[in-house]
């Protein structure tokens, strides 16, 4: 997609008064726009899609007009009637402008001087012809042009130019296994090939996961509550889970019905003392691989169980025209499903990768994905999760930590798709197309997946047990934790997490 011209800096008048009681009345659309998906047999409504606010707040925050927002969201929130959930939804807006706010925190000089630190050389004609061309992430608002905080690192991810005229090194933070053909990528397939099994090469390893809340975050003497992800068994792709120990030893573990799993403590804030929580665990993880033959792949019967799969789910899996366009463009006349995935997977692989703003403030992640031209690996997976279904290609949603048997480890999100006859295969296309590779090994992972990572979430924007009082930092995925008080949520900035691994020797009668 070409870059989308900068527009003028225009501030909007506030909403006149019968605007303002249209938005108060605006529910009714609102919780309309989410029912397909729960009719369709959805577990629950999703996180973001019960905390919309009338659409038409939420297209005044995501136009930047924030002095607009907040005079229709105090307007609203003046209704006597609105129920408890339709006052959070509202309140949250004014939290998505705060945050938005904390992300888009650079001003021009700023961000010049951000880019300056490795290319001194570097013109304002420089800065500006590359903010023009949308490769420095920037937006208006209240009239005032604001850059992503991530915006000036991003660019070296976007821009040729901008990466040779860096005059320091540059290394991109990225897995052993997404950059060039590894070692394990062989042998997972030759012993898929080999054996006629799909989960193969399985690894042991031992992890330990804490998130440690910021002294004085919260009064001392109040109770501190968090919840740490936390592996549920799937067969065949993480098995034999043990829970070793929990700081504070006292926890509530999540059933494995729980599709984002969590371990949940609790804790007293101390004052001018950091507020400590851990999860130590062990589990088994095996690689996937799926030789998969086009001509025998058919278009899927969708039964009940395969229904909201290839179903929209307000708020980041929707078929708009702007969805159908680029699919058509992509899949053309084609029909055999399989060969309609290589297509999709294909050009949303093409999308370079870039750092993402925090998704709770993202109306539609998916359209965001392609309206960007850049995106990260959640992005990326929702973007295909949607061009899939509308191709009546089942696919869902999968996310946790990758690691590595060095010192590599981060956040990541993937995904799956049903392809009969083969039924449920991995796909991760931010790793995407393995470069300099046969096509067996090149197209590694649509169909097949490493055994570096745990999946902690089986779906995204799910609540849970114990459910989170305040709406959480992260509305979408389940990876760093979450945390939170009586007099509200803790924030990204007001706690910091960690993710620690071991491998261990692989579980043999001997050892047992």
């Amino acid at each position: 997609m070409p870059p989308r011209p900068c527009l003028p800096h225009m501030r909007r008048a506030l909403p006149a008064a019968p605007v303002l009681l249209a938005l108060a009345m605006a529910w009714m659309p609102t919780v309309m726009a989410v029912e397909p998906a729960a009719m369709a047999g959805a577990p629950a409504i999703d996180i973001g899609a019960r905390l919309a606010a009338p659409a038409p707040i939420v297209q005044l925050v995501d136009a930047g007009d924030f002095k607009g927002a907040e005079a229709a969201i105090a307007a609203a929130l003046g209704d006597a009637s609105l129920t408890p959930d339709q006052r959070t939804a509202l309140e949250f807006q004014r939290e998505r402008m705060r945050r938005i706010l904390m992300d888009f925190r650079l001003d021009a000089a700023g961000a010049r001087e951000r880019l300056r630190r490795d290319i001194p050389d570097m013109s304002d004609a420089d800065f500006a012809r590359w903010d023009a061309a949308g490769l420095v992430e920037a937006r208006v608002i209240d009239g005032e042009r604001r850059w992503f905080s991530r915006g000036p690192s991003n660019l070296y991810r976007l821009s040729e130019e901008a990466r040779e005229r860096r005059t320091t090194p540059l290394k991109f933070y990225d897995s052993p296994l997404e950059v060039a053909v590894h070692p394990h990528h062989v042998q997972v397939r030759e012993a898929a090939l080999a054996s006629g099994e799909r989960a193969v090469a399985p690894q042991r390893v031992r992890v330990t996961q804490s998130l440690t809340v910021k002294p004085d975050a919260v009064p001392a003497g109040e109770t501190v509550r968090a919840w740490l992800p936390f592996p549920r068994a799937i067969p065949g792709q993480q098995e034999d889970i043990g829970l070793q120990a929990t700081v504070p030893a006292r926890h509530e573990l999540a059933p494995e019905s729980a599709l984002q799993r969590t371990v949940y403590m609790e804790a007293p804030a101390v004052a001018g003392q950091p507020t400590e929580f851990s999860v130590s665990y062990a589990l088994t993880v095996h690689a996937q691989y799926v030789d998969i033959d086009a001509e025998r792949v058919v278009p899927a019967e969708i039964t009940p169980e395969l229904a909201p799969y290839v179903a929209e789910r307000a708020p980041h899996v929707m078929f708009s025209d702007a969805m159908r366009l680029k699919s058509a463009q992509v899949v053309g006349d084609e029909t055999n499903p399989y060969r309609i995935a290589q297509k999709l997977f294909a050009a949303v692989d093409s999308i370079p990768w870039a750092g993402a703003r925090e998704y709770s403030t993202i109306t539609n992640i998916g359209e965001h994905a392609l309206e960007q031209g850049h995106a990260d690996c959640g992005q990326q997976t929702l973007l295909l999760i949607t061009l899939l279904r509308m191709n009546g290609i089942p696919a869902r949603w999968q996310s946790g930590w990758i690691f590595s048997d060095g010192s590599y480890n981060n956040m990541h999100d993937w995904g799956w798709m049903y392809l009969a006859p083969y039924g449920w295969v991995p796909m991760d296309v931010t790793f995407g197309r393995l470069p300099g590779a046969d096509a067996g090994i090149a197209g590694f992972y649509l169909g097949g997946l490493d055994a570096y990572r745990i999946a902690f979430n089986d779906d995204y924007s799910r609540e849970f047990v114990p459910a989170k009082r305040h709406p959480r930092s992260e509305t979408v995925d389940l990876q760093r934790g979450e945390a939170e008080w009586d007099g509200g949520n803790l924030y990204f900035d007001q706690w910091s997490y960690d993710f620690e691994w071991q491998l261990l020797p692989p579980v043999t009668d001997e050892n047992a």
